[in-house]
């Protein structure tokens, strides 16, 4: 399967998953687009870290700025303009 496709099928069902939940989320709604990264078999155990302690990681930093350090570390182009719904 395709990235694309999975990521829209995740989109999909998350979204009338979630909704499922109750009226404070029957507007909710996935932004266009998405970002994906590939992780060598080495660092699966840094990712892992990292997601287990990512809501206390972005009380320190903002996703924004961690996204822009991350594409900035190692050499990606982007445009700003594109980034951001």
């Amino acid at each position: 399967m395709a990235l694309m496709k999975l990521v829209q099928e995740i989109k999909a069902h998350s979204s009338k998953w979630i909704k499922t939940k109750g009226r404070k989320y029957e507007n909710f709604f996935w932004q266009d687009g998405y970002g994906a990264f590939s992780v060598g078999d080495k660092d699966v155990h840094i990712v892992s870290k990292y997601i287990k302690n990512q809501r206390q990681h972005h009380q320190k930093q903002d996703f924004k700025n961690e996204l822009v350090e991350i594409l900035e570390k190692h050499k990606m182009d982007y445009d700003e303009k594109f980034l951001w719904d």
